[in-house]
């Protein structure tokens, strides 16, 4: 048997297959000419339009709900991205604030507010010379009150009428 795209020692060529089958034809059916009365034809135009129609209808509502939720979802990572860089200014904001709280410390200790009073106030320690004693007698000047203080209450009507009967009894 020969091999193909090779020389051919045969007389007879070989015999192609066909790779092209005709389909099978239909037969017509004459519309003109039906059994069935106009009415039915419009009647089925009508729901076939309808169908259609229908199927737009849906296809349209199943892309305005998939718009609305990648919508959703994309807002949702605004508002996170959003929400991260606030967490992370407040990290850093939080971080300046100790470093801040830090440095008051160290610059409230007693060495460092006498220094910067010498440095920078020219500010000197009191000597013996300079410093006055005062002497306050121990007395009390403090006196207490004889009156004695009454406190009204603004009550309701009913609570007045409840006290006046406790009263009475």
């Amino acid at each position: 048997m020969a091999v193909y795209n090779r020389y051919q020692y045969e007389t007879s060529p070989r015999k192609l297959e066909p790779t092209f089958v005709p389909p099978e034809r239909k037969k017509r059916t004459n519309t003109r000419n039906s059994d069935k009365p106009k009415e039915q034809q419009k009647a089925k135009l009508k729901t076939k339009k309808n169908i259609k129609l229908k199927l737009v209808l849906y296809l349209f509502i199943g892309f305005a709900i998939l718009f609305t939720i990648s919508y959703r979802n994309s807002r949702i990572n605004e508002e996170f991205s959003e929400v991260k860089s606030m967490q992370e200014e407040l990290a850093q904001l939080e971080k300046e604030n100790e470093q801040l709280n830090i440095n008051i410390q160290n610059d409230l200790n007693l060495s460092q507010i006498e220094k910067s009073a010498k440095e920078l106030l020219g500010m000197q320690k009191l000597t013996s010379k300079q410093t006055v004693n005062v002497n306050l007698s121990k007395k009390d000047y403090v006196e207490a009150s004889s009156e004695e203080v009454i406190i009204e209450e603004n009550n309701n009507w009913l609570t007045s009428i409840m006290n006046t009967i406790k009263n009475i009894f």
